[in-house]
This record gives C-alpha cells, sequence and structure tokens, in this order.
C-alpha cells in the first residue's frame, strides 16, 4: 500500500494562498478567500481568523462556516475563551470535544455550538501574537500534526497582511490593530534630553517577501548550505585570537555554536520547507514559534538563551538572503532613535551624526563604551529597555525620555502634543543660553569662573566654538582607543591629537592620559577578571605595569603638541611617587625627540587627577609635584563614600552636596591656595547648577563639564554673589551640630532668596 504525502496538503494550500496574494483583491474579499481555500484544505466546516486589536480584544474579521453577521462583532479579549487562551499562550490548541474544554466560551452571535472538534494556532510575527487562526468540525477528531503545521505556515501569511497595513481599511474607525499599539517602557536614563523621531533598529529585521517555494529539495539545499557557512563563521570567531579562552565572549558564542549543530532546530525548518515555505520563510517561522514560547519564560538565563537563538537565526536569515547591511544614503529617517539590544561605540559612529535623536538599549550600563560616546555625541540616551526590540518596526514614530528614562513607541496623539511642548520649552532655554555664548562668566561681585568643556571625540569638538566654553578641561583620550578595533599606532595617536588641537584654534586643551582598564575594556587588551575591578588594575596603574603603552602615548602628545602648549594630567593618582615615575618617563620622551631633531612644545603643564582619598593625606607634596591639579569628582565621591556609581540601590543613598565631601573638596581649594597651585574640578558635579554654585562657593575657580551643561552654569553665575555664597557655606561646613538643614537645603534656600536659576 503506498504511503501517502502528508506535505502534499500544505503544499497545495500554499500554491492557492500564492495566487490569492497576488490577486487584485480588497483586503475582506482577500481575507474571505483564504479562510474558504483554508477549509476546503483542511476538510474543515469552519475556518475563522480573529486579529489582535491594540486594546487587547481578539475580533473575528473573517469565517467560513459561521454566521458572517458575526464578523466584526464576535469579540474576545486576551485569555478569554479558546481564542483568547491561544493568543495569551502563542500555542496551538487541538480538541476533539471544545465545548468540555475549561476554557470554551460560547458566542451565540456565531452559532458554533454544533462544532465539535477545534484546531486553533497563534498568528504569529516575530514571536508576537498578532491573530488567531481557526477550523472547526462537527464530528469529533483530532487534527493531525501535518494539518496544524498546514494552519502555522498559513497563519505567516495572515501576519504579513496585518503588518503590512492591508487589514487597515477594514477596521473600525478609531480601532487600531495591536501591531500599531501604542508601548511606553520604563528604562533607565543614562543621558538627559529628549528626542522625538522615528525607529531604526540596528540590527533590522530581515523581511521575508518571498513565502512560498516552488521546489522544496532546492529550498534545503539553499538551507543546508547557508548553515554550513554559519558554522564555519562561528568556529572562526572561536578560534580568533582576540577571543579569550574563558567568560562571557565565549560562552555566547560556544551556546551559538551549540544552536548552529542542534539537529532539533534543523529537522523543524526542513519540515517548514517540505510544507511549502523558502529556506529563509521557514526561518522565520521556527524562529517565531521558539521566540513566542521563550519570551513567557520566567528564568532569566532561560530569556537569555532566546536572545542567543534570536541573534543566531537573524545571522542565517543574513546569509539566506544576502543582506549587505544598511544603507545610510538612501531611505535613513533624518530624526533617526536607533533601537538595539547591544552595539559596540564605533557602530554608533557609523550613523549620519546629524540624523540621529537618540539611542535606546535593552541592555548596556551607564558606563558602557557606546554610552560613553552617545553622551559626548549630546543625544538622550535609555538603558535597560527591556523588550523594545521586538514590539518596535522600522520606521515606528517613538519618543525617547533622557530625562526620565523612559521610551514611548507608537505614542498617542495627546503624548506626542505634550513632548513636542517640552521639546519647544527645551529649545526656548537653550535660545536664551546660547544668548550668553559670548558673555564673560563673571559673577555679580566681579569673581570670575573658567567654564570649559569636557570631550574625548572629534565629534565633540564643533561644541567649543557653539557653547562658548573657554577650552576642553578634560580630554578623555582613551575614547580613541575604545572605538578603534586594533591598538591605535603612535602614528594615528599624533595625527588625533594634532587635528584636536587644531580645531581647537589655540584654545587650552588638557588631555588626561590613558585611564582604560576597570569598566573600561578595551577589546584588544583584555585584563584578567578582577572581583572589584574599579580598585583593580587600571588608569595610571596599568600604564605604569605597560611603560610601552604610556610611552608610546607621551611621544605621539609631544610631538602633536610641537610649536604649541600641552597640558596634560594623569588619571587615579594614588601615591605621589607614580607622579614621579610618569615624569622620568616622560623626560625620556623629550629627550629622545630632542635628539633625533623634533620639535618640541614651547611650554609643557604637567599635572594630577585627584580622584583617590588617599592624596588628601599627601595633598602638599602632590601639590608641589605638578603643575595643576584636577578634581575628578564622580571617582572621588564613589571612592570616598564607598558607593559604587552604577548600584541603583546605593548610589542614591549618599549626598555629593552633603557636609563630609563638600569638606572634601574645601580642604583641596584651599590645599591648593596655600601652595599657589591652579585647581579645577571636571565631573557631574560642575555641569548641574546647584552643585556648581556650591563649588563656587568653596572657592573653585575653574570648572569642566559637558558642553549643554555650559550654558545653564553661566546663567547661575551670573546671578550668584560668590562672596555672600561662600560666608554661608562655610558657616554650614563648620556647625558641628547633626540638627538643622542639610547643606543641600542651605544651598537651595540662598538660590530662591536670590533669585539665582538652578
Amino acid at each position: 500500500m503506498p504511503t501517502r504525502d502528508l506535505s502534499a496538503g500544505p503544499r497545495v494550500l500554499l500554491k492557492r494562498l500564492r495566487e490569492l496574494m497576488a490577486e487584485p483583491l480588497e483586503p475582506q474579499d482577500r481575507l474571505d478567500r483564504i479562510v474558504r481555500q483554508i477549509a476546503s484544505n483542511v476538510v474543515a466546516e469552519v475556518c475563522s481568523v480573529y486579529v489582535l486589536r491594540s486594546d487587547g480584544v481578539l475580533e473575528l474579521y473573517a469565517t467560513e462556516g459561521l454566521n458572517k453577521d458575526a464578523v466584526h462583532l464576535a469579540q474576545l479579549k486576551m485569555g478569554q475563551g479558546l481564542v483568547g487562551t491561544i493568543a495569551a499562550s502563542a500555542q496551538p490548541l487541538n480538541l476533539s470535544d471544545a465545548q468540555s474544554h475549561p476554557a470554551f466560551r460560547y458566542l451565540p452571535e456565531t452559532g458554533e455550538e454544533i462544532y465539535h472538534s477545534f484546531l486553533g494556532v497563534p498568528i504569529l510575527r516575530a514571536g508576537r501574537t498578532l491573530g488567531v487562526l481557526v477550523v472547526q468540525n462537527k464530528a469529533q477528531r483530532n487534527y493531525r500534526e501535518d494539518e496544524t503545521e498546514a494552519l502555522e505556515t498559513t497563519a505567516m501569511v495572515i501576519a504579513e497582511m496585518i503588518a503590512t497595513g492591508e487589514l487597515k481599511k477594514i477596521t473600525a474607525p478609531g480601532l487600531e490593530l495591536d501591531l500599531t499599539r501604542a508601548v511606553s517602557i520604563d528604562g533607565d536614563g543614562y543621558n538627559e534630553g529628549i528626542g522625538l523621531g522615528h525607529v531604526v533598529l540596528h540590527e533590522p529585521r530581515i523581511v521575508v517577501t518571498n513565502l512560498l517555494n516552488e521546489d522544496a529539495d532546492k529550498e534545503i539545499e539553499r538551507l543546508v548550505h547557508a548553515l554550513g557557512s554559519l558554522r564555519i563563521s562561528i568556529d572562526d570567531m572561536l578560534q580568533r585570537r582576540d577571543v579569550s579562552q574563558e567568560g562571557e565572549h565565549r560562552e555566547v558564542l560556544e551556546a551559538f555554536r551549540m544552536f548552529a549543530h542542534d539537529q532539533g532546530w534543523v529537522r523543524r525548518m526542513e519540515e517548514a520547507i517540505r510544507n511549502g515555505l523558502t529556506a529563509e520563510a521557514a526561518v522565520e517561522k521556527v524562529q517565531s514559534d521558539t521566540k513566542a514560547r521563550m519570551m513567557r519564560l520566567t528564568d532569566p538565563y532561560l530569556r537569555e538563551r532566546m536572545h542567543d537563538f534570536d541573534d543566531l537565526a537573524n545571522r542565517l536569515l543574513r546569509q539566506l538572503t544576502g543582506f549587505a547591511g544598511r544603507d545610510f544614503e538612501n531611505g535613513f529617517p533624518n530624526d533617526a532613535i536607533v533601537l538595539a539590544r547591544a552595539m559596540g561605540a564605533a557602530e554608533l559612529l557609523d550613523y549620519p551624526r546629524q540624523s540621529l535623536r537618540g539611542l535606546v538599549l535593552e541592555d548596556g550600563a551607564v558606563t558602557s563604551h557606546v554610552v560613553i560616546v552617545a553622551r559626548a555625541m549630546g543625544i538622550p540616551v535609555v538603558g535597560q529597555a527591556a523588550g523594545i526590540v521586538a514590539l518596535a518596526e522600522n520606521g515606528d514614530a517613538v519618543i525617547i525620555d533622557g530625562d526620565d528614562g523612559q521610551v514611548h513607541l507608537r505614542p498617542m496623539v495627546d503624548m506626542q502634543n505634550a513632548y513636542a511642548e517640552k521639546v519647544k520649552l527645551r529649545a526656548k532655554r537653550q535660545e536664551q543660553f546660547r544668548a550668553l555664548r559670548d558673555v564673560e562668566p563673571v559673577t555679580r561681585d566681579g569673581q570670575r569662573i573658567g567654564l570649559q568643556m569636557n570631550a574625548g571625540l572629534m565629534v565633540d569638538l564643533p561644541q567649543l566654538s557653539e557653547s562658548g566654553a573657554e577650552g576642553i578641561g578634560l580630554f578623555r583620550t582613551e575614547l580613541q582607543f575604545m572605538i578603534a578595533s586594533n591598538m591605535p599606532k603612535l602614528e594615528e595617536q599624533e595625527a588625533f591629537y594634532r587635528a584636536v588641537l587644531k580645531q581647537a584654534v589655540g584654545r587650552p586643551v588638557t588631555f588626561r592620559t590613558l585611564d582604560i582598564g576597570g569598566d573600561k575594556v578595551v577589546p584588544y587588551f583584555r585584563a584578567h577578571e578582577e572581583e572589584n575591578p574599579a580598585l583593580g588594575w587600571r588608569a595610571i596603574r596599568l600604564s605604569l605595569d605597560r611603560p610601552g603603552l604610556l610611552r608610546t602615548q607621551l611621544r605621539a602628545l609631544l610631538r602633536a603638541s610641537a610649536g604649541s602648549e600641552l597640558k596634560m594630567m594623569v588619571p587615579m593618582v594614588t601615591e605621589v611617587s607614580e607622579i614621579h615615575a610618569v615624569r622620568e618617563l616622560l623626560l625620556k620622551e623629550v629627550q629622545h625627540l630632542s635628539k633625533h631633531g623634533h620639535a618640541l612644545p614651547k611650554k609643557l603643564q604637567f599635572g594630577a587627577m585627584l580622584e583617590v582619598p588617599s592624596l588628601m593625606w599627601q595633598i602638599d607634596e602632590l601639590m608641589a609635584a605638578v603643575d595643576f591639579i584636577s578634581v575628578g569628582s564622580n571617582d572621588l565621591f564613589q571612592y570616598t563614600m564607598a558607593v559604587d556609581r552604577g548600584n541603583t540601590r546605593v548610589s542614591d543613598r549618599f549626598d555629593n552636596l552633603g557636609k563630609p565631601f563638600l569638606r572634601v573638596l574645601r580642604d583641596i581649594v584651599r590645599a591648593g591656595e596655600r601652595n599657589n597651585t591652579p585647581v579645577t574640578l571636571c565631573g557631574e558635579m560642575a555641569g548641574r547648577p546647584l552643585s556648581a554654585m556650591a563649588l563656587i562657593g568653596l572657592g573653585f575657580r575653574s570648572v569642566s563639564m559637558s558642553p549643554t551643561a555650559i550654558g545653564p552654569v553661566k546663567a547661575m553665575l551670573l546671578g550668584l554673589d560668590a562672596g555672600k555664597l561662600a560666608a554661608a557655606l562655610n558657616a554650614a561646613l563648620d556647625d558641628r551640630s547633626l540638627s538643622g538643614e542639610t547643606t543641600r537645603e542651605i544651598l537651595l534656600r540662598f538660590a530662591a532668596e536670590h533669585n539665582i536659576p538652578v
């Protein structure tokens, strides 16, 4: 007896559907014909399509066999009835007697009471449920596995109809489908600002338009070839020298290799091809089915493995479709907000700078390389926005609120209008600040305050003139290393530093030597795992242990500054002896260049960053050993108060405007005055009007901050009587009682009484 070809049914159905999709039909007519075709193929007396609306209601959009008057009237909520259960679980339901199932809900308008057997499958796209496809029969029967597979495959065609917006024409006025539902996600604000624009997915999903195959054997051959290429690329990555033998990078790649060789995954894709799908459509179907199941897992480890699988499937789709990457010159929006699970700093710089309005990350931290670069570019950033990539489509309207750490996807009109007003208000304030650009930063009682900006990339430098900054008080040289795929050579470093000085057009630039290690890991320089990297092998500690690295940078800085002034400082100094060690290396480089006839800087200023509390007990020796001091308030506060800035449980527990820390800062200022050594401060404190006001009250006369903060800080100091503030603040710091106002409250009251904008 010949065996029955179970794949013949699905293939015939898909052939009929291909013909239907090619005909010029109205959406309702096309959907009606699709359900008739499915009912005929599966030998079912009923076939119905329910589509999920943005209000969480599943609406009957087409049926063959049920009461036609129920179309667009019959409704079930998510989780309600058999259809709602399928939508909520994203799992098929195959029942021989539907009415005995505890979730069964009778809808009298449909006339479905005479039908017993029931097969329903979710309509999925990228793991998201967009609706439910159902077939029913009067007789009690269990539907075969090939019939379930055929229905799932058909559901992909309907998913594309929904995703392309074809069904909008038959959606009731005032209602929206779930794919257009407004979504708000709370994350963490990593850089302030508000951006209104449209979604650009950093790794765009491959849109599979060719769903149905003509030759299953040929498609399986394409899949096997693409899988082979994918496996080779993963093996190559694992064997590369720059992939460490242990750690997270290798674990992720090992997981990729495990998935790539998983026979169950391959078998499911081959089955989908035999049922009539192209190789890429088969990958998308299996990916969507797997993702829908795993998205409902609560175990964080398994959910993370879902991301690995998702990445792998996308790589396979790129192999099959020959996706060459994004074309920035064609079709890139001028108000792009980039959404990514994670990305590298260099990748962000590949985007057209003038078109970027914001960055949203599912992962990342405030110290991530890409976040540091985004902040340098002055765009708002929100991190830890869980699930945002799967919910978004390229071109969706989106609002990013870096102030509150929120992302609003497909926002309602009222919300768009409210944020548009907020943006206008911010723009008006920025215009007012720009008007102060050329105004001298002098307090009401005649104290001149030097306002400088922090930088680290060439994209920062245009803001030097735009912000009205007097110079660059902190140039983070490590950013050049962090965005490079290989260690920058001497010539590359020299060219970069020379370009920075040229862009500064005579304004002073203070270069900080390499501050890598800890949370600033460069891909080609891997340190050993450390339990507490913030207190470990980083910055000057690393540089002194690798003198060749430091000497190359010193030589590049000296050569780039030939004939002009070089101002440089060393980060994370713990003992004055480290300053002397760097000076010796610097002297050797000066002698080397002089011996070989190279021009030298006409003036050299050598400084140190005060970030480690131990220097407070070497303060006079430190002042004698350098030309200037720059206080790194971020790390100094972290180390003084034993507070991890990245730990939300403790980062807000202690106040940098509290008495302990302000007394430390005052001692530094007084030591500078005592030793006639210039003292400046670069850190987040300098960029907030209230804390900048406190710094001026303590005696700081030079501060460095982000370019966008210069306007608000200048507006504050123009109305400030620094002498009066100093008297009030010093009195508060000298008061040893534990009662009364906090120093923050005193500062706020002072600002309110003297009408100072903070």
